[in-house]
């Protein structure tokens, strides 16, 4: 019991020591600052969905910092192919002539990867991503290399600009745990912004934690103990989302044309977990899995005509089934 306590005192005590340093860079959004954390104490990856200028970059840049891992940044564009991501073997001679191919590592082998604008490359090279996310491995030729943990994707996609792009499928959105908005910072963040970045300036950023140190939390969250109060209620909020379930209410039916699956609730567990010990918790509440369920559901949704025409969008049926859906007591 002591050791659980200490624990989550020390996953609680990071977080608020990388706020910090984080908030040294990035002015608000500490919505979306938190929910990174959040998917990166869950060992899972994020998708960010905002319009240009919000910082986006900027914040999985400085989050790398504060974590002391490697980062790199991928620009999507329509010309990317998959070995532009993997990596590909190249011809190489040596000093007495003789030739040999040798694998050239490509973006993809970092501990931070951010695939900026994922959009607007065409599926193949998309799909090139999905053994990486999933597996944490490349495939190149016939050899499989293995990618250096921790390993963390964030895709960033811009909602304005949708001529001449590629709608991610159902199946590579799926692996992405949240969907974060990245929406306009508030009045005073905003003016707090303009006179940060119009002055010379350097920030001094301490790293928190390293590779190694973000592995064994990522351990010790796996460790958190989950009533069976909780698991009963994930199950309610997933499965409701289902039409034509026995559970689900009839707007469900009027609106969804498919559900989340399994994995919608595999990572409401992990996410919640993570979010109980950031809060100095080693027990997980309905409130916390309440908290995480619109980034996690909303791009697991698909909503037919009907929610079309009538201008409902997913964060407004996920709300209302989280509103609609009684919490449980352990």
């Amino acid at each position: 019991m002591a050791e659980d306590i200490e624990a989550a005192e020390r996953l609680g005590d990071a977080t608020r020591r990388m706020k910090e340093q984080i908030g040294k860079v990035i002015v608000g959004q500490d919505e979306v600052m938190e929910q990174l954390l959040i998917a990166l104490f869950a060992n899972a990856h994020c998708f960010m969905v905002g319009v240009p200028g919000l910082a986006k970059t900027l914040m999985v840049s400085t989050l790398a910092r504060v974590l002391n891992l490697s980062f790199k940044r991928i620009q999507f564009t329509p010309d990317l192919m998959p070995s532009d991501i993997t990596g590909t073997d190249i011809m190489q001679e040596d000093e007495n002539g003789r030739r040999s191919f040798e694998f050239a590592q490509g973006p993809i082998f970092a501990n931070l990867v951010l695939a900026d604008e994922i959009n607007r490359t065409p599926p193949k090279t998309q799909a090139s991503l999905l053994e990486a996310m999933q597996e944490r491995q490349i495939t190149a030729g016939r050899t499989t290399y293995t990618l250096e943990k921790p390993f963390f994707v964030l895709a960033t996609q811009n909602p304005i600009e949708q001529e001449g792009t590629y709608p991610l499928p159902e199946a590579q959105l799926d692996r992405f745990m949240f969907n974060i908005l990245v929406d306009y910072p508030k009045p005073e963040e905003e003016l707090a912004i303009y006179k940060a970045t119009t002055v010379k300036q350097q920030h001094v950023i301490e790293p928190v934690l390293n590779g190694q140190e973000i592995m064994e939390l990522q351990e010790i969250v796996r460790r958190v103990p989950v009533g069976d109060h909780v698991f009963d209620y994930v199950l309610d909020v997933v499965s409701r989302t289902r039409p034509g379930s026995d559970r689900s209410p009839e707007f469900i039916s009027n609106w969804i044309e498919v559900g989340a699956g399994p994995r919608a609730g595999q990572n409401l567990i992990l996410a919640s977990k993570a979010k109980a010990l950031m809060s100095g918790r080693f027990y997980v509440t309905c409130s916390d899995v309440e908290a995480v369920a619109l980034p996690i559901l909303r791009h697991r949704l698909v909503t037919n005509f009907n929610a079309e025409t009538e201008g409902v969008s997913t964060d407004d049926i996920v709300r209302r089934l989280l509103k609609e859906t009684p919490k449980r007591e352990g």
